[in-house]
């Protein structure tokens, strides 16, 4: 990649007015309904009061394909989704208009053969209003781009999830048509539609979401830590570590240290860890 002008892209602000059926949509692609009568899902999902997600914040104002930018020079190809998190200072609210801004906080170079990381940073204000309404940091792993150049010589230390029996798991379950039914908020990526493609990346069939399996998560650190108050979620943050395929089981297991709960969440069928170093903190 072309490390200068990486820094210096300037990327226009995104309005994007939060229409009841997109969040509705998006509870939806997450699993909220698996519960259909219960007023912990149907909050998110029934017009009357109705109540935004918070992983829905990671979502709204999104850049887009950035990366693909030719003058980048970005190896996009060969890019992951490594870590993600949001801090929510105020909930969203239906019917809204949010205008998100966005910048390239930092870039830590492996060397040579080893690849970059690119640290992005987005900023939620509700039109009109100086005070953001919340803050998205997403970690990308460009795995052709090692030797070009860094602005930080290591990244933050993830969060450690403690070595003892958790406090609770929370197990979710997956629609097996959960992919095409979150694609429907906006990533359109062939990957998590088409089996052929999926395939061609190396998948035996097409893969969920990564934002969708955060959302999974945040499913379960509210239902079961919160009592379904996501307004008590403060801020969350994970390692994505395996991909997700749609119809399978996800298990969270959560530590709980007053405001501060570490997680990490496993597919029961396979046990394999899918997302780790999980730090939820709740306002007190």
């Amino acid at each position: 990649m072309n490390l200068q002008k990486v820094l210096a892209h300037q990327f226009k602000p995104i309005e994007h007015i939060l229409q009841p059926r997109d969040c509705m949509l998006y509870a939806a692609g997450i699993g909220l309904g698996a519960r259909p009568e219960h007023p912990g899902d149907l909050q998110f999902l029934y017009e009357k009061s109705l109540k935004v997600f918070p992983s829905f914040v990671n979502v709204i104002a999104h850049p887009g394909g950035w990366v693909q930018a030719p003058e980048l020079e970005i190896d996009w190809v060969k890019l992951l989704h490594g870590e993600q998190a949001f801090e929510m200072h105020r909930p969203l609210e239906p019917g809204k208009t949010y205008v998100g801004t966005f910048k390239v906080t930092d870039v830590v170079d492996k060397g040579e053969g080893k690849g970059a990381l690119i640290f992005m940073q987005k900023t939620l204000h509700e039109v009109g209003h100086d005070d953001p309404v919340g803050t998205v940091t997403s970690t990308y792993f460009l795995r052709g781009d090692g030797g070009c150049g860094g602005t930080a010589n290591a990244a933050p230390t993830p969060h450690p999830v403690p070595d003892c029996a958790p406090d609770g798991t929370c197990v979710l379950e997956t629609l097996p048509q959960a992919a095409l039914i979150y694609r429907l908020s906006g990533d359109y990526n062939p990957i998590h539609a088409d089996p052929a493609i999926a395939r061609k990346a190396g998948f035996e069939r097409p893969i969920l979401h990564g934002l969708c399996s955060l959302g999974v998560a945040t499913r379960a650190i509210v239902q079961a830590v919160c009592g379904d108050d996501a307004d008590k979620l403060k801020s969350f943050s994970l390692r994505f570590s395996s991909p997700v395929y749609p119809g399978e089981t996800i298990a969270t297991d959560y530590w709980v240290d007053g405001p501060v709960v570490s997680f990490r969440s496993r597919v029961l069928g396979r046990d394999v860890v899918v997302l780790n170093n999980g730090r939820a903190e709740l306002m007190e």
